[in-house]
């Protein structure tokens, strides 16, 4: 049975898993590799389990334990050239890197994968859209801007790990210095709660089911505000949340699920 599911999500820390049963793959490491066992045993997982690590970007909040992990199970890591040179995660032997690119799919086991551009102030940064079987699963975060480049490549996913970054009002009155509100604000920042209920439409418009809002900002936004944006804007257009589609908030702390099997 195909799992896909949060680790952690928000600005703090981000990873994901993604399981065919046969195929195991960690997205981003933004924590520990403590803290990655912890969450892993808890589901019945070792991190000797897992077959490939797909990176998004080189920021910390996804990196900071991937060097770790890769060298203390033999973890090969699966990222953008750009991102490789960028990242810092310490020495990883060069076997152990792969270097993708958008739009170009390619397989580890028996799970196929298509990494697609993001807008984000990093070097290469990618989403990632991955094929278990029939199903179709999508991680979408770290947009400064939704377009129809990222919507076609996330389209008919059975589930998608969306961004919803921050509440707009909340940020602009918020205490963070105003080099770092532009910068989130800005084409390569973060995703809006707004324009991530607007993505979310396109999505469950599309055959979606699952819905799960990540990497929510611990001081500009809140669970509660981001789920309502969505909610209401899936449900003003028809939507019957809960029948329709599936919505979830990721914690930014613990593992969260979508709910019934995938």
């Amino acid at each position: 049975m195909a799992e896909f599911f949060s680790l952690i999500s928000g600005s703090s820390g981000n990873a994901s898993f993604v399981s065919d049963g046969r195929t195991n793959i960690l997205i981003d490491c933004g924590m520990s590799g403590k803290r990655l066992s912890e969450l892993l045993d808890a589901e019945g997982i070792s991190p000797s389990m897992i077959d490939a690590l797909l990176i998004t970007h080189e920021h910390i909040d996804h990196v900071r334990g991937a060097g770790i992990i890769s060298r203390r199970y033999k973890i090969p890591i699966y990222a953008t050239g750009g991102t490789h040179a960028h990242m810092e995660i310490g020495n990883v032997d060069d076997e152990m890197r792969h270097i993708v690119s958008a739009g170009k799919s390619f397989e580890i086991g028996t799970i196929g994968i298509c990494p697609f551009a993001i807008p984000h102030d990093a070097a290469e940064p990618v989403g990632y859209s991955l094929f278990c079987g029939s199903s179709k699963f999508s991680l979408a975060t770290d947009i400064g801007k939704m377009d129809d480049g990222i919507l076609d490549a996330v389209r008919g996913s059975e589930a998608v790990i969306l961004e919803s970054n921050h509440d707009v009002d909340m940020l602009r009155v918020g205490s963070y210095p105003f080099p770092l509100k532009r910068r989130i604000l800005s084409d390569t920042g973060h995703l809006s709660n707004e324009s991530a209920s607007e993505a979310a439409l396109e999505l469950v418009k599309s055959g979606t089911k699952k819905l799960m809002l990540g990497h929510l900002s611990k001081e500009n936004n809140s669970p509660e505000i981001a789920m309502l944006e969505t909610y209401t804007t899936l449900t003003q257009a028809g939507v019957d949340v809960g029948s329709d589609v599936t919505l979830r908030v990721a914690n930014r702390s613990f593992t969260t699920k979508f709910g019934e099997p995938l």
